[in-house]
């Protein structure tokens, strides 16, 4: 399968990463001790767990164990586990992991993408590879922005926080770099006849949606429109919400767009 995506704006993606990374610590330090270990919205974990997620997932960016956690065919199956080992940790160690972990994963990033070493490709799991340097900023970024904003604050009741142009470009970067393998994958049927998804607003973009993944639109007459506001696809493109429930349009083909959007799941 042919990566037909622009290449990443990997400067805009470490940046990304690094502001998203003091934005979640500080909100992190903010909480009181029955917030810190309140529900989140992510099934099964509190809010430190999703803390202690996002820390051992940076860490796995730079370390041996990542390679094989990569290798096993469930990326939720694999997530578990550092999750509840990490359940007898202090609030202290899991910030502090955290903190050294997402900071380290920053420099490996602006390291590599200045190297040969940004476009090895790497697996991950089921969602295939990808570039070195998409995996480490995207999938960090992705996490951080995702959870904050649709797991963890809401579970909390406070206002969801806000985002830039710069930080949603970053974090569907790495959301259609999935899209893309998980479509080329399981492309669902009628799909050869061509989607356009436009995620409009700051930081969106539109991408061609065939059997082959996604690409630039060109100008290509698509079967089906799909589109809705950039800002909402992390929670329905994560199926956290339903994409019916959202600020979705669809034009031409609804029923092949609809079999579509039933189908994405960006995990």
């Amino acid at each position: 399968m042919a990566n037909r995506l622009p290449k990443p704006d990997l400067k805009n993606l470490h940046d990304a990463f690094r502001a998203e990374s003091t934005v979640m610590l500080d909100f992190a330090n903010s909480l009181t001790p029955m917030q810190w270990n309140a529900p989140s919205r992510a099934a099964g974990w509190s809010i430190a767990d999703v803390v202690g997620h996002i820390g051992s997932t940076a860490h796995n960016m730079y370390s041996p164990a990542g390679i094989h956690a990569a290798c096993q065919p469930s990326l939720e199956v694999v997530n578990e586990g550092p999750v509840r080992g990490r359940r007898g940790w202090s609030r202290a160690q899991v910030l502090a992991e955290f903190e050294t972990a997402t900071r380290t994963a920053a420099r490996m990033l602006a390291v590599v993408r200045h190297t040969p070493l940004r476009a090895v490709p790497m697996k991950l799991n089921e969602l295939g590879t990808y570039p070195m340097a998409l995996l480490v900023g995207g999938a960090l970024i992705f996490d951080l922005h995702t959870h904050r904003r649709h797991d963890m604050s809401p579970a909390l009741g406070k206002k969801t926080p806000s985002t830039d142009a710069d930080r949603m470009r970053a974090v569907l970067a790495w959301m259609t770099a999935v899209l893309n393998n998980q479509t080329a994958q399981s492309p669902v049927s009628g799909l050869d006849a061509g989607l356009i998804l436009t995620l409009t607003g700051p930081g969106g973009g539109s991408w061609w949606v065939d059997t082959d993944g996604l690409a630039v639109p060109g100008n290509r007459a698509p079967a089906a429109r799909i589109t809705a506001p950039a800002i909402t696809f992390p929670d329905w493109g994560t199926q956290r919400s339903a994409w019916r429930d959202a600020d979705v349009d669809i034009t031409g083909d609804a029923e092949l767009a609809s079999r579509y959007l039933d189908a994405v799941n960006v995990i």
